[in-house]
């Protein structure tokens, strides 16, 4: 049972980092936004707010990748935990798992990101008509 528990922990390891990686994007995309609006606020020159739009886009779809990556670790977890105990290989291969729901665009247009990006890129819309 010890190999078994060694592998899923490795698996948990790839999957908290894809979850921290995430949160820290969705960090970033805010830091950069408001500073976006800050400078543009500041010079009244909407070309910052644009940049914005540049910029979103850009972390949704990094953002995309590491929830398709957690979900496809996700699946390998459960493989894994149902694995008789002398089967147990150390893979950390995922990318048999890269279909349907795990796929990139898939994790792009997930529930979790979709609200987050969506309501990010509807608030650079009212800042920029609202600088304008």
């Amino acid at each position: 049972m010890e190999k078994k528990m060694k592998h899923l922990e490795f698996i948990q390891n790839i999957i908290t980092r894809m979850n921290s990686n995430s949160f820290k994007l969705k960090g970033w995309t805010i830091t950069l936004v408001s500073a976006l609006f800050a400078l543009a606020a500041n010079d009244s020159n909407i070309d910052y707010v644009l940049v914005s739009y540049i910029a979103i886009p850009i972390f949704w779809i990094l953002d995309g990748f590491y929830i398709s990556q957690e979900r496809q670790y996700r699946q390998l977890y459960t493989k894994v935990s149902a694995t008789a105990e002398n089967e147990i290989d150390f893979s950390l291969d995922a990318s048999n798992y890269n279909k349907g729901k795990n796929s990139w665009i898939s994790g792009i247009f997930s529930k979790t990101l979709i609200p987050f990006y969506g309501i990010s890129i509807a608030v650079t819309l009212v800042v920029m008509f609202l600088i304008n």
